[in-house]
């Protein structure tokens, strides 16, 4: 690829994960363009569809929520991620679904986003820190809604909140008290 493509392709990735974190993934394709100063054609030579963008933007998140999950303990990574989310409303979205699919795209990369954070929750759950009945199925709903507390807006301190909530409820009960 050229130089300039490889800029405008830069460009177009920046600007909107700027718009995806502040918007959401509803911002249309054009103001994509137009914030990245380049026309539609040219982001659609880079990305033919909406949902590659999508995928470009969040395998760069996925990439270092890796980084995080292979340096942090359970808890502090689900901590980390709920903020992340919190500061980057189109990955919250993605993460709670929001019609794409992250294990799906992560996966043709070869990024398992999935695989490790289920590692660090079998990992957790032998050193007794996590119940043992705890299921990633559950773990994801937990994350869904402490991001869903914020969607009218950020709220520090209701993340806060949230978050002591979710890795209270998550921590290995104790039989003997």
């Amino acid at each position: 690829m050229r130089a300039d493509g490889v800029r405008n392709r830069r460009r177009v990735i920046d600007a909107a994960k700027l718009a995806f974190a502040a918007e959401g993934l509803s911002v249309p394709v054009a103001e994509i363009a137009r914030r990245a100063g380049v026309g539609t054609g040219t982001v659609s030579r880079h990305f033919p569809t909406k949902e590659a963008l999508c995928e470009a933007i969040v395998l760069e998140q996925v990439e270092a929520l890796l980084g995080q999950a292979r340096t942090l303990g359970f808890l502090d990574y689900l901590d980390h991620l709920v903020g992340v989310a919190a500061e980057h409303r189109g990955l919250a979205e993605t993460l709670t679904g929001a019609g794409f699919d992250v294990g799906a795209a992560a996966a043709r990369t070869g990024l398992d986003l999935d695989g490790a954070e289920a590692a660090l929750l079998t990992a957790a759950q032998r050193r007794g820190e996590v119940r043992p009945d705890v299921t990633m199925a559950d773990v994801k709903a937990l994350i869904a809604g402490c991001v869903a507390r914020e969607s009218g807006g950020p709220d520090p301190a209701a993340r806060a909140r949230m978050v002591a909530m979710m890795k209270a409820g998550l921590r290995a009960l104790d039989m003997n008290s």
